[in-house]
C-alpha cells in the first residue's frame, strides 16, 4: 500500500468514526422511513398514471366501437340503396376499426397486467414500510432509554463531556481562589511592612532614619514625663494614707476613755445601792 493509499485510507477512517459519533440513530431511521414513504407515494403515482393511460385506451376503444356499429349501419343502408360500392367502404372502415380495437384491446390488457403487478408491489411495499415503521419505534424506544441510562451513569461516576466541564470548572475556580488568597495574603504583608508607604514617600533612607530617631526621642521623654507624674501621685497616695492611720488612732483612744468613764459610773452606781 502506497502511502497516498494508506493516507486516503487513515482519512477516511477519520471521516467513518467522525460520522458514528455525529450520527444519531433515530434520525437515521426517521430518514429511511420517509424514504420508504416516498417510494411508496411514487408507486401509487405510477399506478394512477397507469390507470389514468388505460381509462383513455378504453374510452378510445368505446369510440371505435361506436364507429364499427355505425360503419356496420351504413353498410346496411347502402346495400338496401343497392350501393354495393358505399357498403364496401363502410364495411372497409368497419375493418380498420376493428384492427384498432384489437390493438387496443391488446395495449390494454398489458396496462391492467402491469397495473396489477404494481399494485402487488405497492401492497408488499406498504406492508414492509408498515413492518419497518413498528421496528423503527422499537429501536428508537430502546435508544432512548439505552441514551437516558448512560447519561444517568455517566452523571453518577461523573464521566462525560458535560460532567468533565463542570469538574476542569472546578479546578480553574480552585486555582483561581488560591492564587486571590495568596495575592492578598502578599499584600497584607506588604502593608505590615511598609512597603507601600515607603514605595508612595519621596523621603530617602537617610530622612526616614532621622525621623524614626525624633519618634524614638518623643516617646523617651513622654515615658519619663508619665513616670513623673505617676511617682507624684504615689507620693500624695501615701502621705494621705498616713493621715488618715493618725486620725484613727485618735479616735481609737477617745473612744477608749469614753468607756472607762461609762464603767466608773456604773460602779459608783452600785456602791449606792448597797
Amino acid at each position: 500500500m502506497g502511502i497516498l493509499s494508506r493516507a486516503s485510507y487513515v482519512v477516511r477512517s477519520k471521516l467513518n468514526a467522525l460520522l458514528n459519533r455525529a450520527e444519531d440513530p433515530t434520525e437515521t431511521l426517521d430518514y429511511s422511513y420517509e424514504q420508504m414513504r416516498d417510494e411508496l407515494q411514487d408507486v401509487k403515482q405510477g399506478i394512477a398514471d397507469l390507470t389514468t393511460q388505460k381509462k383513455r385506451l378504453e374510452i378510445q376503444k368505446r369510440r371505435l366501437e361506436e364507429n364499427v356499429e355505425k360503419h356496420n349501419e351504413q353498410a346496411r343502408e347502402a346495400v338496401r340503396q343497392d350501393r354495393d360500392d358505399l357498403a364496401r367502404q363502410a364495411l372497409e372502415k368497419k375493418q380498420a376499426k376493428m384492427n384498432q380495437i384489437e390493438e387496443l384491446e391488446g395495449q390494454i390488457a398489458n396496462l391492467q397486467s402491469t397495473q396489477d403487478d404494481l399494485v402487488e408491489k405497492k401492497n408488499e411495499l406498504q406492508n414492509r414500510i408498515e413492518e419497518f415503521r413498528t421496528k423503527k419505534e422499537t429501536m428508537k424506544a430502546r435508544y432512548e432509554a439505552a441514551e437516558a441510562s448512560s447519561r444517568v451513569s455517566e452523571a453518577m461516576t461523573g464521566v462525560g463531556d458535560e460532567m468533565a466541564d463542570v469538574s476542569r470548572a472546578i479546578e480553574r475556580a480552585e486555582e483561581r481562589t488560591d492564587e486571590m488568597e495568596a495575592r492578598s495574603e502578599a499584600m497584607d504583608e506588604l502593608v505590615d511592612t511598609g512597603a507601600f508607604e515607603d514605595a508612595m514617600s519621596d523621603k530617602d533612607s537617610i530622612d526616614r532614619e532621622l525621623e524614626s530617631g525624633r519618634s524614638n526621642a518623643e516617646v523617651d521623654s513622654e515615658l519619663e514625663t508619665l513616670k513623673a507624674e505617676m511617682g507624684g501621685e504615689a507620693d500624695e497616695a501615701a502621705d494621705g494614707e498616713a493621715e488618715a492611720a493618725v486620725e484613727e488612732t485618735d479616735a481609737t483612744a477617745d473612744v477608749d476613755v469614753s468607756d472607762e468613764e461609762v464603767e466608773a459610773e456604773l460602779e459608783e452606781l452600785k456602791d449606792d445601792e448597797n
